[in-house]
């Protein structure tokens, strides 16, 4: 296979506008897959501060005077500055939106309405267009005008009961999890329009929220409870990494690190490990005694290293793998194989090359992979250029 990355004409939207209202992560990221692929994205900012994004910074790291999420959500991206409380900044941007073919926004639910640029009044002037539009909660219901934050939207999804085990308090994810599941329904939800467009000429919105794109995420776990009432989460006990997978599936110490074993047979797991383990030969034993069938297995675990314990289990096609730390991760040749990251440059304020490095599109297409070296702009930095380059 080619590792070679796609220049812009050969991807799927190169030709398509899209207008990025958005801010913070869920509509940036989502706006930035779409550039990904090769869409042109205007980033429609307010003068002098930008995106609010451009000030909350990842474990504090920031250059150029931007944090580094700033940096990374919004390469390959142009920005136009328009205050949209302004009637001429309004009328700019207007004359944007007919020549658009697709808007971001993730304002709360009725703002962007109120300023006029709703997908109701947007369609008249461009029945085309697609309009994404990103919310905490969606436009109706009790949550509607909570604050749609990551940690909020995994906070009333129930999805904190599931990490950890058995006596531990909720444990969300520490990733925005939220954001960027969001991030990905949205363009697809897009994509998927902008296809349909290309069928038939309609336009049309798409919608997706923090809590939706949290609720399919467990979407096997809610089945099952509107299947049966009666299934509930009771997190496991032990290395246990999942509260309705049996032993042994879970993570486990050894000498110096720490080893995942996921779905195998308990016997056949001893024997290969040394131990005598034919007394939970039955499966439901596995769900009985999963917390005595983990304890044994650590104990033999822990007296060798990860290595050991690999070689023997992956000869024997079980189903394992070492717990990587950030840093034993990106050391990796595994990391290097899947070649999973890129540069962004950009000018910085005092006139140097500004670097960036981050990940790519995780999306290979006709076996190469998906790059772009344009940095995140700074506020306004193409406002004058489109300007000339549409006519307004």
């Amino acid at each position: 296979m080619s590792t070679s990355s796609l220049d812009r004409s050969q991807l799927p939207l190169n030709g398509i506008l899209v207008l990025d209202f958005s801010q913070f992560l869920a509509g940036p990221v989502s706006a930035m897959r779409l550039a990904d692929l090769g869409a042109r994205v205007i980033k429609i900012e307010r003068p002098g501060t930008g995106d609010i994004g451009r000030t909350l910074a990842f474990a504090g790291l920031e250059k150029d005077g931007d944090t580094l999420s700033f940096h990374i959500m919004n390469r390959n991206k142009e920005s136009f500055a328009a205050d949209l409380k302004n009637s001429d900044s309004l009328k700019e941007v207007w004359e944007l939106v007919k020549k658009a073919d697709v808007i971001i926004q993730n304002f709360r639910p009725g703002v962007i309405e109120r300023l006029g640029l709703g997908y109701e009044d947007v369609k008249k002037v461009n029945p085309g267009i697609i309009y994404g539009s990103a919310t905490g909660y969606g436009a109706e219901g009790p949550f509607k005008d909570r604050p749609g934050q990551d940690l909020l939207a995994q906070s009333i999804s129930g999805l904190p009961w599931l990490n950890g085990r058995a006596g531990d308090p909720p444990i969300p994810v520490g990733l925005a999890v939220a954001d960027i599941f969001t991030s990905t329904h949205l363009a697809t939800g897009v994509i998927a329009l902008l296809l349909r467009r290309e069928r038939t000429g309609v336009g049309g919105m798409v919608e997706s929220s923090l809590l939706e794109s949290m609720l399919d995420l467990q979407f096997e776990l809610i089945s099952a409870n509107l299947f049966d009432p009666s299934v509930v989460v009771n997190r496991g006990a032990g290395n246990s990494a999942h509260a309705f997978l049996p032993a042994p599936y879970g993570l486990y110490k050894t000498s110096d690190g720490y080893l995942a074993i996921a779905m195998t047979p308990i016997p056949a797991l001893g024997a290969l490990l040394g131990l005598n383990l034919d007394e939970y030969e039955d499966s439901k034993s596995w769900w009985s005694h999963q917390e005595e069938i983990m304890k044994k297995l650590s104990a033999n675990l822990e007296t060798n290293s990860t290595e050991h314990w690999l070689a023997i289990l992956d000869a024997a096609d079980i189903w394992c793998a070492p717990v990587l730390t950030l840093p034993e991760l990106v050391a990796h040749e595994g990391f290097a194989a899947i070649d999973m990251t890129q540069k962004t440059t950009r000018t910085g304020r005092d006139g140097s090359e500004i670097s960036i490095p981050t990940t790519r599109s995780p999306v290979r297409i006709d076996g190469k992979t998906i790059k772009h070296s344009k940095g995140a702009p700074h506020v306004g930095e193409d406002t004058e250029k489109i300007r000339k380059e549409f006519g307004i």
